[in-house]
């Protein structure tokens, strides 16, 4: 049931806000309304609706009439009406807006989307005012635009900057406009320029790469628009190694090609570029390849970073690679050598980490593992034994993969934290009385779940650990489960596990999975990742339902188990446990009871996972971490963790996550039954 995209980057961020608020309008418009909508609440469907269509006229009057009848929810109308004419807006407007809805989501994320605005509108001295009022500050572009003018009065920002212009994905005018005047003064040279061309062209976003290298001369942003187009056409036609400039090009048409075809850009440096390039950048290029090798799960994807080291050592200098460069350098040394793995090249990779990455509860558990593995080769063998004892303990018992996963490589069994103490009357009364939680449980009760989502989550802000428990608690009684489970897990200190893994529909879940044979755990691990037991859950790919399963796909385990399909079964809570379950335990047969193959198979599809096991024969756990969609890779670690806690909560019997793993991962062995290629 294919369900993920080929995806190895984050989501686009606020650059295209008002889009994105467009895109999630429809989405939530193909929601289904509940019963208890209140004859009021139509002024803001309508003037949803109104947005969504652009509809001036219609926005005016939907505003007009929530806000002379008083509605709870008025100041949403009144966001969507003014969002629509934002271009066109006022200072005072806003001002006026601020004023009529303060300390309130609403204001600070339209103050998000008139900070973009005065950026573009090159309007300082509003921005000026505004900017230190937005309480979010989650918007990149608007922070570029911040530090341009924090640099503009005399404060050294470079180190700021370059980090936040690296991290930029997408092309902007935010952060040009800041890379160009750090630039103008001489703060950013070429070799900044280059470098963020280089980390553009890696996390395929050609727009930025050449936003970029426009800086250095509008021939090279033309250039690197030629080589985005067709990098081999580049490559034989205008390449050149002469001059600095040339030699950055090339790396990226290398690099470019690199993402298509990791063997031909092999290949071609092979061929003429490894000996004509820079060392730095034939490093770079030879990394490029290898992260593209290892995407691929291709055999030489090791020996490929070896090649990028050592040229990085030839040049002298570190190598000044992506953290998620350096994650696949890992995993693709937890594959190399038929399994075996080449653990002083996992220490190397995750060395080379920044420090908020080598903090990752999963670089800690790898770095600890090649300590383990390197130990006996070492003068130093128990020193590194108990530096890995320690890494281990150090993250062991967090309720996560890896902290399951070193408290069981330390023996410990799986122990749930004491339950906290209830919220009190006084907690329960500040969070049932809290308007923005309010407001949030009133837009998901009239079908705007992403409104409200984004109103709940705002009103955590600055909640302790007892406020998020009474918060959570509010939407656990509510049944809202999602925002019950996600609000929990924020808590640090006290752990509410009944919040955090609950059970709705208890009786169901089990008697569906034990007919067909099904752990109960496992269902509930797979439930909670992909719906968070909200039954009208509908993906952006049209998965639905309690257990987000697609429409052919439901048709077909209908069809497979003798049930007649209807479309409403997809938002019935009963058949969709039955079509769920039973897609799941065919899937989970088809592999041999695998449950991590089953699970990447529930959300990439059977036949990806059925690519993914071809190679050397590999720890299971070492499998699931070269998965190569992001997302596919962290949702198996998580259903199989939930999975694991839930047997715990539940007490059934050796709630092991490495026995739900299982021990080896590799080709279908010869004597096993042939895959059913109909699996959708």
């Amino acid at each position: 049931m294919q369900k993920a995209k080929a995806v190895y980057g984050r989501a686009p961020r606020a650059e295209a806000r008002r889009g994105v608020l467009l895109a999630l309008l429809a989405t939530s418009l193909s929601m289904p309304l509940t019963a208890s909508a209140a004859p009021g609440d139509g002024a803001i469907l309508e003037a949803r609706e109104a947005l969504r269509k652009k509809d001036g006229q219609g926005l005016r009057v939907a505003r007009a009439a929530a806000i002379a009848s008083g509605h709870p929810l008025a100041q949403w109308a009144d966001y969507f009406e003014l969002t629509n004419r934002l271009a066109e807006a006022q200072q005072s407007e806003l001002d006026a807006f601020y004023a009529r809805w303060p300390a309130t989501y609403v204001e600070d994320r339209l103050r998000n989307d008139w900070l973009l605005e005065l950026g573009k509108r090159r309007d300082w001295a509003n921005f000026a005012v505004e900017y230190p009022r937005f309480r979010m500050n989650d918007d990149r572009e608007v922070r570029c635009y911040a530090l341009m003018l924090d640099h503009q009065a005399g404060k050294d920002v470079k180190a700021e900057a370059l980090s936040t212009w690296l991290a930029q994905r997408d092309a902007d005018d935010g952060c040009a406009l800041m890379a160009a005047t750090l630039v103008d003064a001489k703060k950013f040279g070429s070799a900044e320029v280059w470098r963020k061309a280089r980390f553009a062209i890696d996390a395929n976003r050609p727009r930025a790469a050449r936003q970029a290298a426009a800086l250095i001369s509008l021939a090279a942003g033309n250039s690197v628009g030629e080589l985005s187009d067709s990098a081999v056409r580049y490559l034989a036609r205008s390449a050149s190694a002469a001059s600095r400039p040339g030699a950055e090009l090339a790396t990226l048409a290398l690099m470019r090609l690199a993402s298509s075809d990791p063997d031909a850009a092999a290949f071609q440096l092979n061929d003429r570029w490894d000996k004509a390039l820079p060392p730095d950048l034939a490093a770079w290029a030879w990394a490029s390849v290898a992260k593209q090798a290892a995407l691929k799960l291709l055999p030489d994807a090791s020996e490929h970073f070896q090649r990028a080291a050592q040229r990085a050592s030839r040049g002298g200098a570190e190598p000044d690679w992506p953290d998620d460069t350096l994650a696949w350098k890992v995993r693709a040394a937890l594959r190399a050598d038929d399994g075996r793995g080449r653990w002083q090249q996992v220490m190397q990779a995750i060395n080379a980490m920044t420090p908020e990455q080598q903090r990752d509860p999963g670089w800690v558990y790898w770095k600890a593992r090649a300590l383990q593995a390197l130990a006996p080769a070492s003068q130093d063998d128990e020193g590194m034994r108990v530096m890995a004892g320690e890494m281990l303990a150090g993250i062991a018992g967090r309720l996560n993969f890896y902290g399951l996963l070193a408290a069981e490589d330390l023996g410990q069994p799986l122990a749930l934290p004491a339950k906290p103490a209830p919220p009190t009357a006084e907690e329960i009364e500040a969070a049932r009385t809290h308007p923005g939680l309010t407001r949030a449980l009133q837009l998901i009760e009239i079908g705007l779940r992403n409104e409200g989502v984004r109103e709940w989550n705002f009103s955590l802000r600055g909640m302790g650990d007892r406020a998020l428990l009474a918060a959570a608690q509010r939407a656990c009684d509510a049944q809202v489960w999602d925002r019950c489970i996600n609000t929990s897990d924020r808590t640090r200190e006290e752990i509410d596990i009944d919040q955090r893994y609950p059970l709705p529909f208890r009786k169901d879940v089990i008697a569906k999975a034990s007919e067909i044979g099904l752990d109960p755990s496992y269902v509930y691990g797979l439930i909670r990742q992909e719906s968070r037991f909200i039954l009208d859950a509908r993906s952006h790919v049209g998965a639905s339902g309690l257990m987000q399963i697609m429409p052919a796909t439901a048709r077909w385990t209908a069809r497979k188990i003798g049930l007649d399909y209807t479309q409403d079964m997809l938002t019935d809570r009963d058949a969709n446990l039955r079509l769920g379950t039973s897609y799941l335990k065919l899937v989970l047969d088809d592999f041999g009871g695998s449950q991590a193959m089953a699970a990447a198979a529930y959300n990439a599809g059977p036949n990806r996972p059925r690519r993914w096991r071809e190679g050397p024969v590999l720890d299971a756990v070492v499998w699931a971490e070269n998965i190569p969609f992001n997302e596919t890779r962290d949702y198996v670690k998580k259903v199989l963790h939930n999975a694991t806690v839930y047997a715990a909560v539940t007490g059934a019997p050796a709630p092991s996550l490495k026995a739900r793993l299982g021990a080896k991962i590799g080709p279908r062995e010869a004597s096993a039954p042939a895959s059913d290629t109909n699996l959708p």
